[in-house]
């Protein structure tokens, strides 16, 4: 009998991801007694710096932002109660098309071989029960969580594990319902550019697609919590403008793709961990 407690790793890109996507899920499995494992890819540095600074931009020092955002994600990880958080501090790529995208040691240039293998050391470490990361195109196509989608995968196969795997994802009802919320909390209240709009019709699944549904109403405070710790890149977050009440209200149910299973649970399920307790 295996004796290690029941644990789930998530896989995410950048310092902020763990939040957005599943705070909800981290919170409620620690709250029941999960172990909750975070693996952050890179350092963030391509985020904003103090005052708002872009990258590229006069004084915009990666080095500074990257530390900034670590001290912000170990708040985040206090806040979700994550037990153990792991950094592979590859440099952050930027978004698709960036001069960033080419860095040497960017994680977009790095060897999936290479990002790969490091993970799977954690992995045998660990020994996850369920494995979080993004689908093959990164949710929305950014380079980095495209990169965690391909080392995750590729870590898998080097190990003997067979945890469930999820992709994370949304269901596009809920994205045409994001579209509508951010039009009306928008600053300037303009219409979305149509090939903005389409595109955002584009992302997630049809709702019959999606095979696990995750109830983390009773959580949403915590999730709020962690994304606000990430202060320095509040200008970027918006789901911070619309306050804890609302924001519970929109993000109360995290949905995943359930691409790896051994335990035969049936589908559509609202357990990450069903067949395994």
């Amino acid at each position: 009998m295996n004796d290690l407690p029941l644990t789930l790793m998530a896989v995410h890109a950048h310092p902020d991801d763990e939040a957005t996507g599943t705070g909800g899920v981290l919170a409620r499995y620690a709250a029941e007694g999960i172990c909750t494992v975070l693996v952050t890819c890179t350092d963030g540095g391509c985020g904003d710096g103090p005052g708002g600074v872009k990258p590229g931009d006069p004084g915009h020092d990666g080095a500074a932002v990257a530390l900034m955002r670590r001290q912000e994600l170990e708040a985040s990880c206090e806040v979700l109660k994550i037990s153990h958080l792991e950094m592979l501090d590859y440099a952050d790529s930027g978004m698709m098309g960036w001069p960033t995208n080419d860095a040497p040691g960017s994680f977009w240039q790095t060897p999936v071989e290479e990002g790969a293998a490091r993970l799977a050391e954690l992995l045998r470490r660990y020994q996850p029960d369920v494995v979080v990361t993004y689908d093959e195109n990164g949710f929305y196509g950014h380079p980095d969580h495209i990169q965690a989608n391909r080392i995750t995968m590729a870590a898998l196969a080097m190990t003997a594990l067979t945890p469930k795997v999820y992709w994370t994802t949304a269901p596009r009802s809920m994205m045409q319902r994001f579209g509508e919320v951010m039009r009306e909390f928008g600053a300037d209240g303009r219409e979305p550019d149509p090939a903005e709009a389409a595109a955002m019709a584009e992302i997630g699944l049809p709702d019959e697609e999606i095979t696990t549904w995750v109830d983390t109403t009773a959580f949403g405070g915590q999730k709020f919590d962690a994304l606000a710790a990430h202060a320095s890149q509040g200008e970027n977050i918006f789901f911070l403008g619309m306050g804890r009440e609302r924001f519970t209200e929109l993000m109360g149910v995290e949905t995943f793709v359930r691409v790896q299973d051994t335990t035969g649970a049936a589908v559509p399920e609202n357990d990450l961990f069903a067949g395994l307790r």
